[in-house]
């Protein structure tokens, strides 16, 4: 029921809405894809790879005071923030940079908002010799810098991207129009479950490690499975993968956060699912944030990397056949989450996963003790401190 059609459709949704000039590369990719994926070869390197390279498999970690703290459900925390470059991320881009070796191509490039795909697509490059380039807006690459320091670092080229809003949407714009142009020789990293067919397959396959190992460590360390599954969702990449292995259990309950900025009512949100409609961007169908002309807005959170106005064709499925609820927590409720799990857990979470954290506090305040909620926190927030530390200080001065 939830894998696409043969052509790519989840219900009514995804599809390749693309130049005529990309058709045969994507057809080139999905051909290899689906070649390599059922590769014994290839898959013994990539798993190869996420155990010695990557770290995994993540810890499931009990947290026992956050849970205390919310007097309800057990939270436990998927550790992707303990992976190599400290975040889910690098599971998708050592997965696609392996392909693109083996397709031959010398150059990859990506977009990044956060800089944590950024930094994980440089990462894999700089491990198999490629030549990179990563487009950011500026207004990301000013409030990210740490991750624009390691992605130089690493050996990658930085394009900032001015036009638009000058973040994550943005930069995507101009990856793909370099693409178009360079399609020969060039592998173009995706780094969310987003994009023309076949990159949302692509990536969830990727990313379904992280709920492989969350559901059979949940099943050693509790005897069951657990009563709700939460991910922060943005083109919606860690709760993809989050979901995968959970959603032919219908005891299990999914829902994803999206970020609300400054409230759904005040427009200031990016809020795909909760706030927007039915269009087209960066090749398929999907929820979009747009006019009453159909132009696509701009977005606000206080976190760069779920700053996106579009969200993965299979999130906009499973909303549509209430397999998932999609639910709105705005930049207050996040920040209140990163400094609830800094100073009960002693863990520093990206804000993107704080959204996450919210999500799973509600819901784990409004069930039973005998529950248990499994939270995934898909990175960690040194990149973020910065952010916070100029929220606060705003909000100490009104």
């Amino acid at each position: 029921m939830f894998d696409p059609d043969k052509n790519g459709h989840y219900g009514p949704y995804g599809g390749q809405y693309v130049a005529e000039t990309l058709m045969p590369a994507l057809q080139e990719l999905d051909a290899a894809f689906t070649r390599y994926w059922d590769d014994d070869d290839f898959q013994a390197e990539l798993n190869g790879l996420l155990s010695d390279y990557v770290g995994r498999p993540s810890p499931m970690y009990l947290a026992k005071r956050l849970t205390e703290h919310c007097g309800g459900a057990q939270i436990w925390l998927k550790r992707e923030d303990l992976n190599h470059t400290g975040a889910h991320k690098v599971n998708n881009t050592i997965g696609q940079v392996l392909l693109a070796r083996r397709m031959g191509k010398k150059r990859v490039i990506a977009e990044t908002g956060a800089g944590m795909h950024g930094v994980a697509t440089a990462t894999a490059a700089a491990l198999f010799g490629l030549e990179c380039e990563v487009f950011m807006g500026t207004e990301d690459i000013e409030r990210q810098a740490p991750n624009v320091d390691r992605m130089k670092m690493l050996g990658a080229k930085l394009v900032a991207v001015d036009s638009g809003s000058a973040t994550l949407k943005d930069a995507m714009n101009e990856a793909m129009r370099n693409w178009v142009s360079t399609v020969e020789n060039t592998f173009y990293v995706i780094g969310t479950v987003a994009g023309p067919y076949p990159y949302p397959k692509m990536v969830k396959a990727f990313q379904a490690v992280i709920s492989r190992e969350a559901r059979r460590q949940m099943l050693e360390k509790t005897g069951r499975l657990p009563d709700e599954v939460v991910a922060c969702v943005g083109g919606g990449s860690n709760a993809m993968g989050m979901f995968a292995h959970f959603l032919e259990d219908e005891s299990v309950a999914l829902t994803g956060a999206e970020a609300a900025g400054s409230g759904l009512s005040s427009g200031l949100h990016a809020c795909s699912i909760c706030g927007g409609r039915i269009g087209v961007l960066h090749g398929n169908k999907t929820y979009l944030l747009q006019d009453k002309e159909g132009q696509v807005l701009n977005t606000h959170s206080v976190s760069a990397g779920l700053d996106y106005p579009g969200v993965g064709p299979e999130h906009a499925w499973l909303n549509d056949c209430q397999r998932a609820r999609y639910i709105p927590i705005d930049d207050d409720q996040a920040i209140d989450a990163f400094q609830k799990l800094c100073r009960l857990e002693g863990i520093i979470p990206a804000l993107e996963s704080a959204h996450a954290i919210a999500a799973g506090m509600i819901s784990a305040s409004q069930r039973g003790p005998e529950e248990t909620v499994a939270i995934c926190l898909s990175g960690r927030g040194d990149k973020d401190m910065a952010s916070v530390m100029q929220y606060l200080a705003e909000k100490a001065k009104i």
